[in-house]
């Protein structure tokens, strides 16, 4: 079993950064693919950010390209979403995700088996 739990979430201005960070527990981290989804109040669930297994190969939504950079340490069982230039729509409760057995990573929040509880990001204008 696999536990994630996110921090770094926080009240921002619009134009600032955050970082966010998910440790894993269990041995399965180093292989799994992972992500970053989030959700705003009244919406669904979207996908953010993925990065393989290695860290080789990262995928973004084109609404946070070129402002939000995932990464992992594998050593420290980490992933993590450096958030820049933020947004008051980027205001959401952010998630982490992981898809264990070296699969793909994916957008689709449904190829991904453990998820963190959450961690709110609040974008003032």
């Amino acid at each position: 079993q696999v536990q994630l739990v996110e921090s770094g979430g926080g009240l921002v201005q619009a134009g600032g950064s955050l970082r966010l960070s998910c440790a894993a527990s269990g041995r399965t981290f180093s292989s799994s693919a992972m992500a970053w989804f989030r959700q705003a109040p009244g919406k669904e669930r979207e996908f953010v950010a993925t990065i393989n297994w290695s860290g080789s190969s990262t995928d973004y939504a084109d609404s946070v390209k070129g402002r939000f950079t995932i990464s992992r340490v594998n050593a420290k069982n980490t992933v993590y979403l450096q958030m820049n230039s933020l947004k008051p729509e980027d205001t959401a409760v952010y998630y982490c995700a992981g898809r264990p057995g070296y699969g793909s990573p994916s957008v689709r929040r449904g190829e991904y088996t453990y998820w963190g509880q959450g961690t709110q990001v609040t974008v003032s204008s």
